[in-house]
């Protein structure tokens, strides 16, 4: 027997889907009413789509069955790194930029680039690198926070209780 309460719920984690995704589940639920010889007005309403939409699918679904409607990988020039190199430079990368020679710890698109064409033998654009950080790393902006070294924080709280009230009266 079990200690585990009966009414106890598995924790499934299912991440939403996307875009693309919603979009051939609609196209597909649309293919199953085709196929069952529903009209295309119906099938709209069923699908919550435009009749104009659902005819251009009929239509691809005439010449090239459910295969017509399902949704074909994006087109376009393939990236110049692939998953292993861009997990090379998020390891430099985390290593800071003093590790890499650079005086300041502080990372720009310039020395990023350096960095990833020392690790890869690729050299990306200045857009490219944007898109490497941003895009496949996940990485933000961050601004340094301007703030002297030299600050001395009981020494301003020492001006604000004292001073200041003293400049504030006019004395």
């Amino acid at each position: 027997m079990s200690s585990e309460p009966q009414d106890a719920v598995a924790d499934v984690s299912v991440l939403p889907l996307t875009r693309p995704q919603l979009a051939e589940a609609r196209r597909m639920r649309a293919a199953e009413l085709f196929e069952q010889r529903r009209p295309s007005s119906e099938v709209a309403r069923a699908v919550g789509m435009h009749p104009e939409s659902v005819r251009r699918w009929r239509r691809l679904w005439e010449q090239g069955g459910v295969q017509a409607l399902r949704r074909r990988p994006a087109t376009g020039r393939p990236p110049k790194l692939d998953d292993a190199q861009v997990e090379a430079v998020r390891t430099v990368l985390e290593q800071g930029a003093q590790a890499h020679g650079f005086e300041a710890d502080l990372w720009t698109l310039e020395r990023v680039g350096v960095v990833v064409e020392r690790v890869t033998g690729v050299r990306l654009a200045r857009a490219s690198v944007w898109r490497l950080l941003t895009g496949r790393l996940g990485w933000s902006l961050q601004r340094p926070r301007r703030q002297a070294i030299e600050r001395d924080e009981s020494e301003i709280a020492r001006w604000v209780a004292q001073e200041w009230p003293r400049i504030k009266r006019g004395r």
